[in-house]
């Protein structure tokens, strides 16, 4: 996850010279990106290089976006805000993620799968309340959880414009979707319950897919896990919080599991390293078929890559006979 991003020297090259939302409309330098790790660590799939949050700009929010963090100026305060949302037309308001889908897709020429993307309705609306990232998102579960019916207006209107999304990265050629609902862990399962799982539901309920499999993920999400199976995924990440073991006791077998290396993992050094890597892989096969290795969230600003690549050669070496 983020495998893409400030890690990798060439990936700084081109942030040097054009802001991040720049790069995110840039198509051919998004494709670029995209594909870097690809090449660089010879990862088994190329994640679409993009924002989740250009999907809120979209529907009319204005978007600062820098290494400072996202920032709405004029955050949702009323009904009246949420109505003057729209669902776009993806084509239209978004064709520079599809021009990047479809570049990076010539690129690769069929050598991996790309990996398209999505937040999730509870997150891109925890972000477009509060106007920025928050600890508690005090505002957010304020304006969801005691106005029902704005809650109902807003989820559904970004559960519409993630659908429309999503099918038009389909379209447009990925392989595999994910959608990242960042902030799940900051909700109570009762309140995910409410405002979170049933909307991602809608949005999975709502594509038209032809075999390409979806994951839904979540940070600190060890007490949604059960929940967020439930949403019609294929498969449930996991973050480093929860051993892979105890997951599939929540999850159940109806699913596939992501990860979950801890990310801060990649810079001790090379022996424990590779115990840790080993244990993920050991921790999968005990906890049934059916497991992607991964990192528990995504990888660090500084991490080396040379301890990225080892990662990924030694799950090649350690799962070549499966």
């Amino acid at each position: 996850m983020r495998q893409a991003g400030r890690y990798l020297p060439e990936y700084r090259a081109i942030r040097s010279k054009v802001g991040f939302l720049e790069l995110c409309k840039t198509p051919d330098l998004a494709a670029e990106v995209t594909i870097q790790p690809v090449t660089r660590l010879g990862v088994d799939a190329a994640i679409l290089f993009s924002d989740i949050l250009v999907v809120s700009e979209a529907m009319g929010m204005a978007l600062e976006l820098e290494d400072k963090g996202p920032h709405f100026p004029e955050p949702l305060r009323s009904h009246a805000d949420v109505d003057r949302l729209r669902v776009p037309d993806p084509e239209q308001a978004l064709g520079f993620v599809l021009e990047t889908i479809r570049a990076a897709k010539k690129r690769l020429a069929g050598t991996v799968p790309l990996i398209g993307f999505c937040g999730g309705p509870w997150t891109l609306a925890a972000y477009m309340i509060e106007g920025k990232t928050s600890r508690s998102f005090e505002k957010a579960k304020a304006a969801l959880l005691g106005d029902e019916p704005l809650a109902f207006a807003l989820l559904s209107k970004i559960s519409d414009a993630l659908i429309a999304y999503l099918q038009a990265q389909i379209d447009a050629g990925a392989d595999a979707l994910q959608i990242f609902d960042s902030w799940a862990g900051a909700l109570a399962p009762d309140d995910y319950a409410r405002i979170g799982a049933p909307y991602i539901a809608r949005v999975v309920r709502g594509l038209r897919r032809n075999g390409q499999p979806l994951t839904v993920f979540g940070v600190e999400t060890g007490e949604l896990l059960h929940i967020l199976a439930g949403t019609g995924a294929d498969m449930v990440g996991v973050d480093w919080r929860v051993p892979l073991s105890k997951a599939r006791q929540r999850t159940g077998e109806a699913v596939a599991l992501q990860g979950n290396l801890d990310p801060a993992s990649l810079f001790l050094p090379q022996p424990i390293l590779e115990e840790r890597v080993r244990r993920v892989l050991a921790e999968a096969r005990a906890a049934g078929p059916g497991h992607v290795f991964n990192l528990g969230h995504g990888i660090l600003p500084t991490t080396p890559p040379e301890n990225a690549k080892l990662v990924v050669d030694l799950v090649h070496r350690e799962t070549s006979h499966a």
